[in-house]
């Protein structure tokens, strides 16, 4: 008997393991192992690697508007599958009456690793990029000198979990991939080979 009950709960077990995010598991089995070779790269582990994305929205000037706030707060929440923390400004800006550290929030962010991390981007590329109205590509140049890539969309309805009614209040997002050993050319590659689409060269 004690016997069947070992092998009942190892079964259990098996059950309950969760299977990795489709991204995750094709960069370990790979596209670590591509990008060391088509970078040239003498050692896998230099390969350029997704540490976490940081999805971010700004309220500006409508702060004090509750409704628009919220809406912000809501999208980050949905989108991304955590809530949101608020943004204080970090300066003072006499003209829009914001003093540093203090009043409404300007902004919310939520910052996404691991599984929810290579979920979010799964759903960014092959859900809410195609659609995007007259959408042509992302940018190419918008890596910063760590090679770390900045994509904005101006419209939060291009996500499937955005009612008609969240969408009542439009509003924009950023949404900034931190890559660890990355460059312009590394970083590019491994997007690309998450399936990014970049606009055409030359454009």
């Amino acid at each position: 008997m004690a016997e069947k009950k070992t092998a009942a709960k190892t079964s259990a077990k098996k059950v309950e393991v969760k299977a990795q995010p489709r991204l995750k598991a094709l960069y370990n089995a790979e596209l670590k192992a591509k990008l060391k070779k088509e970078l040239g790269l003498d050692n896998i582990n230099q390969a350029p690697e997704l540490k976490k994305v940081v999805v971010s929205a700004g309220v500006g000037k409508k702060r004090e508007d509750k409704k628009y706030t919220e809406t912000v707060e809501l999208t980050l929440a949905k989108i991304t599958g955590q809530k949101a923390t608020s943004r204080l400004a970090k300066k003072s800006i006499a003209t829009f009456k914001i003093r540093k550290g203090m009043g409404a929030p300007v902004g919310y962010l939520t910052t996404l690793r691991n599984d929810k991390m290579y979920e979010f981007v799964d759903r960014l590329i092959n859900v809410a990029l195609p659609h995007v109205r007259d959408f042509h590509g992302v940018s190419r140049t918008a890596f910063d000198k760590q090679g770390n890539y900045n994509l904005g969309l101006k419209e939060q309805t291009v996500f499937p979990e955005i009612t008609f009614e969240d969408a009542a209040v439009m509003h924009g997002l950023e949404i900034t991939f931190i890559i660890k050993n990355g460059s312009k050319e590394g970083s590019t590659k491994l997007l690309e080979l998450f399936g990014m689409p970049f606009e055409k060269e030359g454009k």
